[in-house]
């Protein structure tokens, strides 16, 4: 089933509601005051099974100028619009400035639909005609069908019915398959269910149970239910009218321009980088310009900055700006919205962001070269632009969180862009010639330390990252160290692959006399600042030779003070491998070995761990 969204718009009184009533059998109107005045005030709903495959969801917007934000508010989600002129009155104020919303927006295709046709003969029908094909001439609605219609006597409904269904064939759907997004227009209590919100789902699915995110208040709600179109369903899919049923809130708690989005996926933002088109009808707009922003259904306070050094923008130019929102917001790269000046409250421009990241641009910055690849249609550059930006890479959960990109595209732009690719404990996104220069950076600080330390074997793995990467991702630091091909990793100790330790003839001498020293003494072992005092060398020297003959395990550090020799410990398992399953105490085992209380305990303890004996109370059993 294709779903597509079908909006109105048009002047005040131009019969836009009265046209998707006959359209759909739906009174679009709701509200008691809109059916006293005759004038729709707020948005309108309404829907169409036009084909056993095609479905329609209807958005009936109000014309009057002072209810532009609410058109506003309704008009972002369509895929397809009927452009409403009434052919006793053609062109007005806010069939104007529909008109350039429409266009600002992007909306894609639309029909012009005369309406009132029932009032006017032909002679006058075909003059509005001709003046709406000067009007919307090189505009999306240049070819657009123009359908004369009466709402009152049906005539041309079924025309229009067929265009829509022609049309409707061009149309893209919204995709389902993209990440949870639903801008909400109404939010209400209904007898029975509790709080209910509404809107027009542009991405994603949701389904009853599912929890989702309040944004941008960040609170986590359970979905109880879910209609489209007015009735119940398991799911709801991109491109339909969609109500949700939300537990644990009060429609008090939720205000039109809120969003329902998939929870923790996506942050909200403030500053926006965005392509601006100023209307060529407008005034100049000036740097720090206060404005009504509009995007999806939220309308919030902001102030222009232009980038590039630029004071003023002229009416029917184009620009980088950063806009700041008074309030935050959950807006993504390729969302399109409005903006309208304060006083006289009037549609002046409107265009797509681009980033909402908020970087700072500093005076050497390129702002304008960097828009210019957000602005593009490469997305594996603006990915490879994102990681490149930040020191040590993106996941793919920022990643996503930053451009609304499913994974699929991240692994596309990935591949096409030759980004490094970590696969794990996350998906994650390197520059690649950033990490070539650590890999290098890496393998020179090894190498500098082999020539401070040559006695050592290489340099404590975390002392490296502490030196070159301290605040980095450790699986980062760990990739690096994988794909260094000159690098050397044994357990925690990171070496150059050619390091190899050689001693001096001094060393040679000093490290047989720091062995003996140990050998000879059996289970009596000496003091170890003694011994490296007696080794002949430096006591730096001295250390290292005695860290190299623990690494060799020639000598075995039982504690912090008792260092054995490996064949004074071989002899004492070779004496209790001979006691196998007797149980003796500290007194016996002084007796068997001939040491002292000082040896005793600690060769014991060590036995322990070892599992050569076990204690039982004050006794040991011999394993």
């Amino acid at each position: 089933m294709k779903n597509i969204i079908v909006g109105t718009a048009g002047h005040i009184d131009h019969g836009k509601t009265a046209l998707v009533k006959a359209l759909t059998g739906i009174d679009a109107d709701r509200l008691a005051e809109e059916k006293r005045r005759g004038i729709t005030i707020d948005i309108g709903f309404a829907h169409l099974q036009l084909t056993p495959a095609l479905r329609l969801g209807f958005v009936d917007v109000p014309g009057h100028e002072r209810f532009v934000k609410n058109m506003l508010a309704g008009v972002g989600g369509i895929d397809l619009v009927l452009f409403v002129v009434a052919a006793d009155e053609s062109i007005k104020p806010q069939t104007r400035e529909h008109f350039d919303i429409c266009r600002l927006l992007g909306i894609p295709r639309g029909i012009i639909v005369l309406t009132k046709a029932d009032l006017v003969d032909r002679d006058i029908r075909d003059l509005v005609r001709l003046e709406m094909e000067e009007f919307v001439a090189g505009s999306f609605l240049e070819s657009a069908p123009i359908v004369a219609v009466s709402s009152t006597t049906g005539a041309g409904i079924d025309d229009l019915r067929r265009e829509l269904e022609r049309v409707s064939l061009e149309v893209v759907e919204k995709g389902a398959t993209g990440h949870f997004r639903l801008p909400i227009d109404r939010a209400f209590s209904a007898k029975g269910f509790g709080t209910v919100v509404t809107g027009t789902l542009i991405s994603g699915s949701v389904s009853r149970e599912q929890e989702v995110e309040l944004y941008p208040t960040g609170r986590k709600l359970r979905v109880r239910g879910v209609q489209v179109h007015g009735k119940l369903a398991d799911r709801a899919t991109a491109g339909q009218r969609t109500a949700v049923n939300l537990a644990d809130i009060e429609p008090a708690e939720i205000a039109r321009g809120m969003a329902l989005a998939a929870p923790g996926r996506f942050r909200v933002a403030r500053l926006l980088d965005c392509s601006l088109d100023l209307l060529r009808s407008a005034k100049p707009l000036k740097h720090r310009a206060p404005v009504h922003f509009h995007a999806g259904t939220a309308e919030i306070e902001a102030e222009i900055r232009l980038l590039a050094r630029a004071t003023v923008l002229k009416p029917g130019e184009r620009a980088y700006t950063r806009i700041v929102l008074r309030e935050p917001a959950l807006l993504l790269p390729g969302d399109r919205f409005i903006i309208r000046m304060f006083s006289p409250v009037a549609t002046i421009g409107g265009g797509t962001v681009l980033d909402t990241s908020g970087i700072r641009y500093r005076k050497a910055d390129n702002a304008v070269a960097r828009l210019d690849i957000l602005a593009g249609a490469d997305v594996a550059a603006k990915v490879a632009l994102l990681v490149r930006e930040s020191k040590f890479g993106l996941s793919f959960a920022d990643l996503i969180s930053r451009t609304g990109l499913v994974e699929r595209d991240l692994e596309s732009a990935a591949r096409a862009s030759q980004l490094v690719w970590l696969r794990q404990p996350q998906p994650w996104l390197v520059d690649r010639s950033w990490f070539e220069n650590n890999k290098t950076r890496l393998v020179e600080t090894v190498r500098a330390f082999h020539r401070a330390n040559p006695l050592l074997p290489g340099i404590a793995k975390q002392d490296l990252r502490g030196r070159e990467l301290a605040a980095a991702p450790p699986f980062v630091f760990e990739a690096l160290l994988a794909e260094a091909k000159d690098l050397a990793v044994e357990g925690e100790t990171v070496r150059l692959r050619t390091h190899k330790v050689v001693f001096k003839e001094d060393e040679e001498q000093a490290r047989a006399a720091i062995e003996r020293a140990f050998e000879q003494a059996g289970l009596a072992a000496p003091a170890v600042s003694e011994v490296l005092t007696k080794a002949g060398v430096e006591s730096a020297r001295a250390r290292s030779l005695l860290q190299i003959l623990l690494r060799e395990k020639r000598l075995i550090r039982i504690n912090e003070d008792l260092v054995f020799h490996r064949s004074a410990l071989d002899s004492l398992r070779h004496l209790l491998a001979g006691r196998k399953s007797e149980r003796f105490n500290v007194g016996a085992f002084k007796d068997w070995t001939g040491i002292s209380r000082k040896y005793a305990i600690p060769l014991l303890e060590y036995l322990d761990r070892e599992h050569v004996t076990r204690r039982e109370g004050d006794e040991r059993l011999v394993l």
